[in-house]
């Protein structure tokens, strides 16, 4: 009888530091892009430039911790999020820059969305004028769009992805 419980709590705690592990990963993965979409938002091609390489390293690690499902998920998304990382991180033309953020935003989007392990609230904001989605920490509009001197909160949030805890 000891065995089998010392064996249940055993499973029970390896799987919550695979979570953790998870979350971690996606987290370091949300906080980069955060770091490319708020440069692009202030008009900063080499910040954004930066924060695609960080992007890149983090979509790169090998993730550790996802079920197969979720597993599955990320691999069918995770060259797209390479691919458009890589070309934000080689360019310092910020227009092109923001060419990829639109597919990265929703490609992101779809990760998160389907994993469902973020530990804050993620916002899909979009821009009509583009006609282009962006992911935002917060709830106000910061358009990476245009440059923080046009039209920088245009836009709406258009969905929510609550925190999971």
């Amino acid at each position: 009888m000891k065995t089998i419980k010392t064996l249940s709590i055993t499973l029970v705690l390896a799987l919550s530091i695979s979570f953790a592990q998870a979350q971690n990963n996606i987290n370091g993965i949300t906080s980069a892009y955060f770091t490319v979409k708020n440069a692009l938002a202030a008009g900063k091609a080499n910040d954004a430039s930066n924060g695609a390489k960080t992007l890149l390293a983090a979509l790169s690690a090998p993730e550790t911790g996802l079920k197969p499902d979720q597993a599955k998920l990320f691999n069918s998304y995770v060259e797209r999020l390479k691919f458009d990382s890589r070309h934000i991180m080689e360019s310092t033309d910020v227009n092109h820059q923001r060419e990829h953020l639109a597919s990265l935003s929703k490609n992101l989007y779809e990760v998160l969305k389907g994993l469902k392990l973020n530990t804050s609230a993620v916002y899909m904001d979009y821009c009509p004028m583009k006609k282009a989605y962006w992911l935002s920490e917060n709830a106000g509009i910061k358009n990476p769009y245009y440059s923080d001197k046009e039209m920088a909160t245009c836009g709406k949030t258009t969905a929510t992805l609550a925190a999971i805890k």
